[in-house]
């Protein structure tokens, strides 16, 4: 049988999808309130042609079959909040953990569907948030750097010589060592290749800020790899928060992972 002709069969006669209850708003929103447990995650994911949507799963089910929760088409927290309070308010209750990222909008959505429910960040997004920070500090440094390649060529082209950009002992231009370095700076030093080695030695010695912005992004993550007792880690984070605030690490994530 010819796949597509094997798939309308499917669809219209085995799985009964022309009488599926659920049929009539499928695409916007779905809930499966059968799958609730104690523990929950709620994230945005972006699916099909890169529309966001709201996906509430249990921890319990560890992202196995009746996993997922809701499924929400929005991103709003006012449209999320109209559809989870769809969910009987009795198993809402019985939520007793929400992991969450740190959008002010996930926060609302916990505290009026999951009232009882503690709220704690997941650890992805808050390394993410420092990554990202990181990431902006060699962003804004690369875009000196094309500004001061193109004024150069220009200034040679207005002498009528051949433009000679300055190379690093690596053979690198600023611009492209600037550019090249963008993943090395997501990995921990304890994974980088011999060259990247090299990149990162001279990238560091060059732009201090960006050395002084990953060692704080190493610390971080050591806070999380490393077993500690919750009293201990808090005091850790506590630390970090103060190595932050008094380095100068400047950056809308930054200031974004300090406020929370």
């Amino acid at each position: 049988m010819a796949g597509k002709k094997f798939q309308r069969q499917y669809k219209n006669r085995i799985s009964d999808y022309k009488t599926w209850k659920e049929k009539s708003h499928a695409q916007e929103w779905l809930i499966y309130p059968e799958n609730m447990s104690q523990s929950l995650s709620i994230d945005e994911v972006a699916l099909s042609s890169g529309e966001l949507y709201t996906v509430v799963t249990s921890k319990k089910a560890k992202g196995k079959k009746g996993c997922l929760v809701a499924i929400i088409k929005e991103t709003r927290a006012e449209t999320v909040i109209e559809h989870l309070l769809k969910i009987d308010r009795k198993l809402r209750l019985s939520v007793k953990e929400i992991t969450l990222d740190m959008a002010g909008s996930m926060k609302l959505i916990a505290k009026r569907c999951f009232s009882n429910a503690k709220r704690t960040i997941d650890r992805f997004h808050v390394q993410q948030l420092a990554s990202e920070a990181l990431q902006e500090i060699r962003i804004k440094h690369r875009w000196k750097a094309i500004e001061q390649e193109s004024d150069g060529i220009l200034n040679a082209r207005k002498n009528k010589e051949i433009y000679q950009p300055e190379l690093c002992s690596n053979g690198d231009t600023r611009k492209q060592l600037l550019a090249r370095s963008r993943h090395l700076l997501y990995k921990s030093s304890f994974h980088w290749t011999e060259s990247q080695k090299e990149r990162a030695q001279i990238l560091f010695s060059e732009y201090p800020d960006i050395q002084n912005a990953y060692q704080l992004t190493e610390d971080l993550r050591k806070v999380y790899h490393k077993k500690n007792t919750k009293e201990i880690a808090m005091l850790k984070l506590a630390r970090w928060y103060h190595q932050v605030e008094v380095s100068g690490f400047k950056s809308d994530q930054s200031q974004k992972l300090c406020a929370n």
